[in-house]
């Protein structure tokens, strides 16, 4: 368990950071197949270049295994988005306008800088540090102590 210290960084000009729940299939062409170049999505995070997205796979795997940087974000028509990410989405038609249905506008979300944990966190360590911890259904903006913890956790410092 990580020693509770009070950390005394300004976060002011911190990035938005996102923890994104992506299933299993998703997160394996984005970070081991690197087919995956822009993950979809139906609600619209507030994200901007450059701000870091970090990976929760749901289950079964139930982990934070990696993380990226956004390099753009598009909204757009639907049969417009598919003809921009239609190479890049790791779907196929009919799942894309599955996902879509009944909405007129799409979110992509392009990733760069995308890095693999090599220690991946799992669902019961998160909680044991971090009590209240609740993977999110889709995603969610991590606090400043929240983001410190899993940094600490994963052994990483982020880019």
């Amino acid at each position: 368990m990580i020693k509770s210290t009070k950390i005394n960084q300004d976060y002011s000009n911190m990035p938005n950071t996102v923890l994104l729940s992506i299933k299993p299939e998703y997160a394996d062409k984005i970070f081991y197949q690197k087919t995956k170049k822009v993950e979809l999505r139906r609600v619209f995070p507030s994200l901007d270049k450059d701000d870091l997205v970090i990976v929760y796979v749901s289950s079964p795997k139930k982990a934070v295994v990696g993380y990226f940087k956004v390099k753009k974000i598009i909204k757009k028509n639907i049969s417009y988005l598919w003809d921009e990410v239609e190479e890049k989405a790791g779907i196929t038609q009919e799942e894309f306008y599955d996902y879509y249905s009944g909405l007129d506008l799409g979110i992509g979300i392009f990733f760069q800088k995308i890095k693999t944990f090599s220690n991946p966190v799992e669902l019961e360590q998160l909680r044991q540090e971090l009590n209240t911890f609740r993977p999110p259904q889709s995603y969610r903006y991590l606090k400043p102590n929240e983001f410190e913890i899993i940094k600490k956790l994963v052994d990483y410092d982020f880019e």
